[in-house]
């Protein structure tokens, strides 16, 4: 078992990390909600279906009331949010009561959301059972999404804990694996030369990932995000950082329609997006984007992107995203490996990259 505290200006709180973990949830629960009423466990309808029983031992000494939400993004409406919250009231859940978010990053954003508003706040916990859960669980970020941008509404609101039981990863689908260590590379890119060098070496196929392979990626990752969250809570300097490849990711998750494609496979197109523009930018980033690219296609990474998708539709999303000023996109970039930086990039340079990106396929 490993154990990663995350420390920001609003709260502290640790994520621990391995396998047959969840017995130490009951003890965490007592001691550090002592006057729980309830329990809420929002779980999506995949997740209910194979692991439903994972935390039935919770209603052995609490009252426990379980919410499953369509699976993926769908999960992530208003009308959703709605559910869960009109759920909640008529189940009688009060200001002592507790959600448990169990699930990968959607459930994890859907019910820390649900969490940071009713009754203008309760404890959360999240439970993530997929690899990139390891990314969203933590830096309390929650938001749903609207039908005009992802995670458009949201909030900044940290969890009591997070319990990351690696035995829920065996069950993923080889496409969830892929997506989630997208953003365990996205991890080694902004801040680890030396773990990127461990992944290009080691990281060969998700057909068999090794135990302590995959334990070491979940735990630095975390602690690369945590560092991060640690001085820049609100995202009002460096943790936009950890944005690196969403930019045009998200544009392309958005135009595709939520739950058409991986959001990490997004954001690996992302990043590959994100490094041509370091390099038209002169910067040397300390690696040949041809052996990134070969590297990244022989893992299984789908690059392709649809005809229907046309720069013009991306870059009208790429505009509205979060870190744009005054309408037009700012971009996470390299310098090298572990120094990224913010750059304002013009509609030329965008359609470039874009047209750049048409041709790995």
């Amino acid at each position: 078992m490993e154990r990663v505290t995350i420390k920001t200006p609003s709260k502290q709180y640790p994520v621990v990390i391995g396998y047959d973990i969840l017995t130490e949830l009951n003890e965490f629960i007592s001691t550090s909600i002592p006057k729980l009423s309830k329990i809420l466990v929002v779980v999506d309808e995949e997740v209910h279906r194979i692991h439903g029983d994972a935390l039935k031992f919770l209603q052995e000494t609490h009252e426990v009331h379980y919410f499953v939400a369509p699976r993926g993004e769908q999960s992530k409406s208003l009308n959703i949010f709605d559910e869960v919250i009109s759920y909640a009231l008529t189940k009688q859940l009060d200001r002592n009561s507790l959600v448990v978010g169990l699930g990968g990053g959607a459930i994890g954003d859907l019910s820390g959301f649900v969490a940071s508003t009713y009754m203008r706040g309760i404890s959360f916990i999240q439970v993530p059972t997929t690899i990139l859960a390891h990314d969203s669980a933590v830096g309390g970020k929650v938001a749903i999404n609207h039908s005009l941008g992802k995670n458009m509404i949201g909030h900044f609101y940290q969890p009591e804990a997070v319990f990351y039981e690696l035995n829920f990863l065996k069950t993923l689908p080889q496409e969830e694996v892929r997506s989630g260590m997208a953003e365990v590379i996205k991890h080694a890119l902004i801040a680890d030369n030396s773990f990127y060098e461990t992944l290009r070496k080691k990281l060969t196929s998700f057909s068999t990932l090794d135990k302590e392979l995959l334990t070491y990626c979940l735990k630095r990752g975390i602690e690369i995000k945590g560092s991060i969250v640690e001085k820049d809570e609100r995202e009002t300097g460096i943790r936009a950082f950890l944005n690196f490849g969403h930019t045009y990711g998200h544009a392309i998750e958005s135009a595709s329609g939520y739950g058409k494609r991986t959001h990490g496979e997004c954001v690996m197109i992302g990043m590959i997006f994100a490094l041509f523009l370091s390099m038209k930018q002169g910067e040397e980033i300390g690696m040949e984007l041809e052996e990134f690219v070969g590297w990244i296609k022989n893992l299984g990474y789908n690059l392709a992107i649809s005809e229907d998708l046309s720069f013009d539709v991306l870059f009208e999303l790429m505009t509205r995203d979060k870190k744009s000023e005054g309408g037009s996109p700012r971009f996470v970039l390299l310098r090298e490996v572990g120094k990224p930086y913010l750059h304002k990039i013009d509609h030329d340079m965008l359609k470039a990259a874009d047209q750049y990106i048409r041709t790995l396929v």
